[in-house]
């Protein structure tokens, strides 16, 4: 293992690829090769500039990503696509077509392009998205850009990944009210207006600054900013990427980023202690104890908490054997 994350940080795609893959397909809560990747990486991550970019299907993610892609490539940094797409909850699969728009960057060795199933995990990533933006990251790379799989006004989960969320928007997207609603459009370090060479772009920008105004901030924070792009034009990106660098500075200045970044991980850890706990929690279920129990709570002999009492007792008997 630690002679392929040498490669991998050595710039072999390859390399990089099966570490991807060795998370991706690790079971859920971690496996044994998952901690070994992880222990092997641990050393080499917290360089990498972790951008998000979110925002309702059809407003041009995967097109403003292989701009950003362009962009970032004309002036030397390296960059790494982690694009989530949705898996189906009939039959299990995913097109993962995100990189379709990304073709024109498959043959640059500064950039590195990964498709990835959400596999019925809520909020726009998968399960396994963390870990992997944890090999990109130790990998090397300046830059690594999230693309979520198309999320709703509730689903966020992308901002407590991300050091910088980046918010797309697209005229036609709906009417003005869509500014004021709680979720998606509070979670912004940029916002953008993609497709702006459509009626109406100019309107949602308005909007948009609207709203900000209305947002209560202390002195000294970061008041996002409301850009505009026209993404398959190229048209709107520097200021993109300028944006962006602003952000990232602002961050290290005010000791924001330390602090998102510990949040991270703390999530994380948290997710992953979780999961360990569910997995030895089917034994119990299995045993046919937690039956019996739920039995007991339809008669009336014993209501909810009490049942869970017992299963947490009989578990910790268990556990002591």
């Amino acid at each position: 293992m630690s002679d392929l994350v040498a490669r991998a940080r050595g710039g072999e795609p390859r390399a990089v690829a099966r570490l991807v893959s060795y998370v991706e397909n690790a079971p859920v809560g971690g496996g044994e090769r998952l901690r070994e990747v992880m222990a092997a990486l641990a050393p080499h991550g917290g360089h990498a500039h972790i951008v998000g970019l979110t925002g309702a299907p059809g407003v041009g993610k995967s097109t403003t990503t292989s701009a950003l892609v362009r962009e970032l490539r004309s002036e030397g940094r390296t960059v790494a696509v982690l694009a989530v797409d949705p898996s189906s909850p009939f039959s299990g699969g995913a097109l993962l077509g995100d990189r379709i728009r990304m073709t024109d960057h498959a043959t640059d060795p500064g950039v590195f392009i990964r498709s990835m199933a959400s596999r019925g995990h809520l909020g726009g990533l998968a399960w396994s998205a963390p870990q992997a933006i944890r090999v990109l990251d130790a990998a090397g790379f300046d830059v690594v850009l999230v693309e979520t799989v198309g999320v709703g006004q509730s689903e966020v989960e992308i901002a407590g990944l991300a050091d910088t969320t980046v918010v797309l928007l697209a005229p036609g997207m709906g009417d003005g009210i869509q500014a004021a609603k709680a979720g998606i459009l509070e979670i912004g370090d940029l916002y953008v207006v993609n497709k702006a060479d459509r009626d109406g772009a100019t309107k949602v920008q308005r909007d948009l600054r609207g709203m900000l105004r209305l947002t209560d901030r202390t002195q000294g924070a970061w008041t996002p900013p409301v850009l505009t792009a026209v993404a398959q034009a190229g048209k709107g990106l520097a200021e993109v990427v300028g944006a962006l660098d602003e952000h990232r500075e602002w961050l290290r200045s005010s000791g924001t980023l330390e602090l998102r970044r510990t949040r991270r991980a703390r999530a994380e850890v948290e997710a992953i202690a979780v999961e360990t706990l569910r997995a030895r929690w089917s034994s119990v279920g299995s045993a046919g104890d937690l039956d019996a129990l739920a039995a007991d709570v339809v008669k009336g002999v014993r209501d909810p908490y009490a049942a869970a009492d017992v299963l947490l007792a009989e578990e910790s008997v268990a556990e002591a054997e």
